[in-house]
């Protein structure tokens, strides 16, 4: 069974997730401020974290970021702030969905489900794979660890999922519309603006200098490729 961590300070509306995903077989358990969110996500197992933005004690934003140095699941944010720089802080933080309140529980728990079937797909792909060498850069996708010069970079699930794509198909350029659509689904919320920001963040990870990048390039008015 499939355990959801739900960190929300209203009471109606983590019971109202709770009892939905209980009817559709996940267990789930609800904690109200973000220091005991953060304690919870980091020392218990959890497949999957609903995070409201808006709680005490410490910020979603601030909580999504302090989960993703220690875990890779997948975070979806669902809150009622609806403008485009808090969808984009959100994805910058290493949120996988942004979903908005008031939300239709059936939407919230096939969100829930696409997002655990395609975790499960990647991580069942990658112990088959092999590691992705290119330079001093090293992908390890059986064990989703990133090296550059055998030192690693922390990164989130989506992140990762989008070097590897990238690095699987090198010299390759694809638009930004196909990245989102192949990483975040069709289905996502989001908008392709999370797939600049993501590579903006791999870059600072990867590369020497991330205003001259050497690994992923920038196609301009088309797209991205991976340079092998």
């Amino acid at each position: 069974m499939k355990k959801i961590l739900i960190i929300e300070d209203e009471q109606s509306i983590a019971e109202l997730e709770r009892d939905y995903l209980e009817v559709n077989g996940f267990a789930s358990d609800i904690v109200s401020t973000g220091r005991e969110g953060l304690r919870r996500a980091t020392n218990e197992f959890y497949d999957l974290i609903l995070l409201d933005l808006m709680l005490p004690e410490m910020d979603g934003f601030e909580l999504c970021k302090q989960i993703r140095e220690v875990k890779d699941i997948p975070i979806l944010m669902v809150t009622a702030r609806k403008e485009d720089i808090d969808k984009i802080r959100g994805f910058d933080r290493g949120a996988d969905d942004y979903i908005e309140k008031p939300f239709n529980p059936n939407e919230l728990i096939a969100r829930v489900k696409a997002h655990l079937a395609r975790y499960d797909r990647l991580v069942k792909n990658d112990q088959v794979n092999q590691d992705i060498q290119v330079k001093g850069l090293r992908i390890d996708q059986l064990s989703r660890r990133v090296y550059v010069n055998e030192v690693e970079k922390v990164f989130t699930a989506k992140e990762f999922d989008l070097l590897t794509f990238l690095a699987t198909n090198p010299n390759q350029v694809f638009s930004k519309d196909h990245l989102f659509e192949r990483i975040w689904g069709f289905d996502s919320m989001g908008d392709i603006t999370t797939v600049t920001v993501h590579i903006r963040k791999i870059r600072e990870k990867i590369e020497m200098d991330p205003s001259n990048p050497v690994f992923i390039e920038t196609v301009w008015g088309v797209g991205y490729r991976f340079i092998a």
